[in-house]
């Protein structure tokens, strides 16, 4: 009667510990720990069990115990060990560290004007975001027009959003005047039910590109096996002159500048779903998003090139050449390379007077040089 009076009670304190560390560990994120949260109380509580009994007094019990129990925690380390692989695979983004380009810091990485800007603000400073890629062009333009100051990229009259945000604060008129790719439909209809219209201004030009684990034999794609590929109808790197590797084609979040010139090359046809994975929500929960770009021997991701090469040089990937054209500035100028979007200054009914004085200093010619200086293609060969 002691016995199972002691059974029971381990059994409770063990299973009330783990419902409590997995609760924590589920508020956390950690799903992927939870069979082994709950295998090895399990564990534990038979061998006590078994001790109690003295069932494992022989060398052959304990060696079967230890054997069936070892088999259990493996099992249960199966999710914990793919997770951890997964997370040990590099992204293209995580790299990035948009401080060093803050405007006026000691050290930054801002591109310096050779001369004294013709346009030099000092008061009504237009609010600026944008999307990341675009960080470094408009820090630069800012540092050229602005008085010296206080900018940190997150909280200030020069932050730095990614561009769904940017066009949040566009249109709720947090900031006067933002920097990024055309707006997606669902962007457009949103100023439109605030009344809004968005006054875009083409500042430069920018290649669209895909990239690819730099070990991939793949250099080259052309336009239509892309979109093969991002239909679902392509999903062997075979069908395209690679190795019999399945095609792990990433994608980015909707409503992101990346994202919305992917449907745009897609025109009517549809794209498959994206992967997605679990991820935890600053409010505790799990909810699931479209995965971050994984460099996995057979991805295949997309972004703009200057993020790409400039900004977050990873040198384990390649750009692709797009039917047989690499995408390199002289190709973006000449036309040549097939994938060239604009980028925009873009307003949305702004008092700030200020802002088109702004765009019009970017237009200009000492402003284009300077689009040109930072590493895009200006709108207009300088």
């Amino acid at each position: 009667m002691l016995k199972f009076i002691q059974i029971v009670s381990i059994l409770i304190g063990l299973s009330v510990v783990t419902l409590m560390v997995a609760l924590i560990i589920t508020l956390s994120g950690g799903m992927h720990l939870i069979n082994l949260v709950f295998t090895v109380p399990a564990c534990l509580f038979v061998w006590i069990v078994c001790s109690m009994f003295k069932w494992t007094n022989t060398k052959k019990r304990r060696g079967l115990l230890f054997g069936v129990m070892g088999i259990a925690l493996l099992i249960a380390a199966i999710k914990p060990i793919q997770h951890y692989y997964k997370m040990s695979i590099p992204t293209v983004d995580a790299e990035m560290d948009v401080t060093v380009y803050q405007p006026f810091t000691l050290g930054n990485e801002v591109v310096k004007s050779n001369e004294k800007a013709s346009l030099q603000l000092t008061e009504s400073l237009p609010r600026l975001d944008g999307a990341t890629a675009m960080y470094p062009l408009y820090a630069a333009f800012v540092e050229a027009t602005y008085p010296k100051g206080d900018y940190p990229p997150y909280n200030s009259r020069v932050q730095v959003s990614r561009t769904p945000e940017a066009y949040q604060n566009l249109i709720a008129g947090d900031v006067d005047l933002i920097f990024a790719a055309a707006p997606s439909t669902s962007q457009e209809w949103q100023a439109e039910k605030e009344g809004l219209t968005f006054d875009m201004t083409p500042i430069g030009r920018e290649a669209f590109v895909f990239f690819v684990h730099r070990k991939n034999k793949i250099d080259n794609l052309t336009l239509e096996q892309v979109q093969k590929i991002y239909a679902g109808e392509i999903t062997n790197w075979r069908e395209v002159g690679g190795e019999d590797e399945a095609i792990r084609a990433f994608q980015r979040p909707a409503d992101s500048g990346s994202q919305t010139t992917l449907e745009k090359l897609m025109g009517n046809t549809p794209i498959m779903e994206a992967p997605t994975e679990d991820v935890a929500s600053g409010m505790g929960g799990i909810i699931r998003e479209v995965s971050q770009y994984r460099n996995y021997k057979n991805a295949m991701g997309f972004t703009f090139r200057y993020y790409s090469t400039e900004m977050v040089g990873n040198k384990k990937i390649k750009l692709l050449s797009i039917d047989g054209v690499a995408p390199t500035k002289e190709n973006i100028q000449n036309g040549t390379y097939p994938l060239v979007s604009e980028f925009f200054a873009i307003t949305a009914g702004t008092e700030n007077q200020n802002a088109q004085k702004l765009i019009d200093w970017i237009l200009s010619e000492e402003g284009q040089a300077m689009v040109e200086k930072v590493g895009y293609v200006p709108v207009e060969n300088h």
